[in-house]
Protein backbone atom coordinates (compact mmCIF):
# COMPACT_ATOMS: atom_id res chain seq x y z
CA UNK A 1 0.00 0.00 0.00
CA UNK A 2 1.28 3.52 -1.05
CA UNK A 3 2.88 5.78 2.17
CA UNK A 4 1.07 8.67 0.74
CA UNK A 5 0.60 10.99 4.13
CA UNK A 6 3.26 9.49 5.52
CA UNK A 7 5.33 11.12 2.86
CA UNK A 8 3.47 14.40 3.07
CA UNK A 9 4.22 14.27 6.38
CA UNK A 10 7.90 14.12 6.01
CA UNK A 11 7.46 16.70 3.34
CA UNK A 12 5.54 18.78 5.38
CA UNK A 13 8.62 17.88 8.25
CA UNK A 14 11.56 18.93 5.79
CA UNK A 15 9.67 22.06 5.36
CA UNK A 16 9.23 23.34 9.18
CA UNK A 17 12.69 22.19 9.84
CA UNK A 18 13.74 25.44 7.44
CA UNK A 19 10.53 27.39 8.34
CA UNK A 20 11.94 27.17 11.85
CA UNK A 21 15.78 27.62 11.04
CA UNK A 22 14.64 31.09 8.80
CA UNK A 23 12.70 31.99 11.84
CA UNK A 24 15.61 31.55 14.53
CA UNK A 25 17.56 33.79 11.93
CA UNK A 26 14.67 36.58 11.91
CA UNK A 27 14.99 36.45 15.77
CA UNK A 28 18.80 36.68 15.68
CA UNK A 29 18.61 39.14 13.51
CA UNK A 30 16.33 41.61 15.06
CA UNK A 31 17.82 45.13 16.47
CA UNK A 32 20.49 44.11 19.62
CA UNK A 33 19.42 47.41 21.50
CA UNK A 34 15.54 45.86 21.31
CA UNK A 35 16.89 42.03 22.18
CA UNK A 36 16.10 42.81 25.77
CA UNK A 37 12.44 44.08 25.27
CA UNK A 38 9.34 41.43 27.08
CA UNK A 39 8.21 41.43 23.27
CA UNK A 40 11.77 39.52 22.28
CA UNK A 41 11.56 37.87 25.54
CA UNK A 42 7.94 36.58 24.30
CA UNK A 43 9.24 35.53 21.01
CA UNK A 44 11.46 33.09 22.93
CA UNK A 45 9.43 32.09 24.98
CA UNK A 46 6.63 31.29 21.97
CA UNK A 47 9.16 28.99 20.25
CA UNK A 48 10.87 27.76 23.45
CA UNK A 49 6.75 26.58 24.18
CA UNK A 50 6.63 25.15 20.67
CA UNK A 51 9.64 23.17 21.15
CA UNK A 52 8.82 21.64 24.60
CA UNK A 53 5.25 20.58 22.74
CA UNK A 54 6.52 18.88 19.79
CA UNK A 55 8.73 16.77 22.48
CA UNK A 56 6.12 16.02 25.02
CA UNK A 57 4.29 14.61 22.09
CA UNK A 58 7.59 12.09 21.51
CA UNK A 59 7.06 11.99 25.54
CA UNK A 60 3.77 10.70 25.12
CA UNK A 61 4.34 8.15 22.14
CA UNK A 62 7.13 6.57 24.29
CA UNK A 63 9.59 7.77 21.85
CA UNK A 64 12.00 10.21 24.45
CA UNK A 65 12.17 10.66 27.67
CA UNK A 66 10.78 13.54 29.45
CA UNK A 67 12.60 16.43 29.68
CA UNK A 68 10.54 19.59 30.16
CA UNK A 69 8.55 20.65 33.17
CA UNK A 70 7.32 23.90 31.98
CA UNK A 71 5.40 24.15 28.28
CA UNK A 72 6.69 27.95 27.99
CA UNK A 73 10.38 28.44 29.18
CA UNK A 74 11.69 31.50 30.09
CA UNK A 75 15.08 30.52 30.34
CA UNK A 76 15.82 29.67 26.90
CA UNK A 77 18.17 31.44 24.46
CA UNK A 78 18.47 31.69 20.66
CA UNK A 79 20.85 28.66 20.93
CA UNK A 80 18.83 26.55 23.55
CA UNK A 81 15.95 26.63 20.61
CA UNK A 82 17.96 25.86 17.81
CA UNK A 83 19.25 23.06 19.19
CA UNK A 84 15.97 21.98 21.02
CA UNK A 85 14.03 22.29 17.66
CA UNK A 86 16.72 19.96 15.93
CA UNK A 87 16.25 17.47 18.38
CA UNK A 88 12.68 17.64 17.88
CA UNK A 89 12.92 17.27 14.67
CA UNK A 90 15.48 14.06 14.53
CA UNK A 91 13.07 12.40 17.06
CA UNK A 92 9.77 13.35 14.83
CA UNK A 93 12.01 12.33 11.65
CA UNK A 94 12.54 8.86 12.97
CA UNK A 95 8.99 8.19 14.19
CA UNK A 96 7.49 9.34 10.63
CA UNK A 97 10.22 7.04 8.75
CA UNK A 98 9.48 4.33 11.20
CA UNK A 99 5.99 3.91 9.68
CA UNK A 100 4.91 1.33 7.07
CA UNK A 101 1.43 2.39 6.07
CA UNK A 102 -1.13 5.28 5.87
CA UNK A 103 -3.41 3.10 7.83
CA UNK A 104 -1.15 3.32 10.88
CA UNK A 105 -2.11 7.27 10.68
CA UNK A 106 -5.77 6.11 11.69
CA UNK A 107 -5.02 4.01 14.47
CA UNK A 108 -5.53 5.27 18.19
CA UNK A 109 -3.26 5.70 20.73
CA UNK A 110 -3.93 6.41 24.49
CA UNK A 111 -1.70 8.99 26.50
CA UNK A 112 -2.30 11.56 29.66
CA UNK A 113 -2.85 15.12 28.74
CA UNK A 114 -1.47 17.94 30.37
CA UNK A 115 -4.92 19.50 30.86
CA UNK A 116 -7.85 16.79 30.39
CA UNK A 117 -6.38 13.57 31.46
CA UNK A 118 -6.74 10.62 30.24
CA UNK A 119 -7.28 11.23 26.38
CA UNK A 120 -7.20 9.07 23.09
CA UNK A 121 -6.18 10.39 19.47
CA UNK A 122 -5.84 9.31 16.26
CA UNK A 123 -1.79 9.49 14.92
CA UNK A 124 -2.83 11.12 12.18
CA UNK A 125 -4.53 14.26 14.24
CA UNK A 126 -1.54 14.50 16.60
CA UNK A 127 0.63 14.68 13.16
CA UNK A 128 -2.09 17.51 11.72
CA UNK A 129 -2.03 19.10 15.59
CA UNK A 130 2.00 19.09 14.59
CA UNK A 131 1.77 21.56 12.01
CA UNK A 132 -0.84 23.42 12.58
CA UNK A 133 0.45 24.07 15.94
CA UNK A 134 3.87 25.39 14.11
CA UNK A 135 2.09 27.99 11.90
CA UNK A 136 0.33 29.25 14.41
CA UNK A 137 3.21 30.08 17.13
CA UNK A 138 5.45 30.54 13.94
CA UNK A 139 3.04 33.41 12.97
CA UNK A 140 2.82 35.05 16.54
CA UNK A 141 6.73 35.52 16.53
CA UNK A 142 6.74 37.14 12.75
CA UNK A 143 4.39 39.57 14.30
CA UNK A 144 6.64 40.16 17.51
CA UNK A 145 9.90 40.46 15.08
CA UNK A 146 8.31 42.92 13.05
CA UNK A 147 7.49 45.13 16.27
CA UNK A 148 11.08 44.97 17.40
CA UNK A 149 11.84 46.41 14.09
CA UNK A 150 13.18 43.18 11.87
CA UNK A 151 12.53 41.93 9.16
CA UNK A 152 9.77 38.26 10.23
CA UNK A 153 11.00 35.42 7.94
CA UNK A 154 9.12 34.26 4.98
CA UNK A 155 7.75 30.78 5.99
CA UNK A 156 4.53 30.33 3.86
CA UNK A 157 4.80 26.58 2.69
CA UNK A 158 4.38 27.91 -1.01
CA UNK A 159 7.48 29.91 -0.88
CA UNK A 160 9.64 26.73 -0.13
CA UNK A 161 7.27 24.37 -2.29
CA UNK A 162 7.08 26.35 -5.58
CA UNK A 163 9.43 26.02 -8.49
CA UNK A 164 9.74 28.96 -10.59
CA UNK A 165 9.19 28.41 -13.80
CA UNK A 166 11.90 30.41 -15.86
Amino acid sequence: MPRTLIDQAIRWLAYEQDAHTKTLASLAEVPDDKQNEPEFKKAIRILAHLAVSRHKWMVRLGRALEMHTNFFPDDWTLETLAGELAASHQLWEGYLGSLEEDAELEEYFEYESSDAGPCRSKMGDVVTQLFGHSWYHRGQVAMLVKSLGGQPATTDFIYWSREIIA
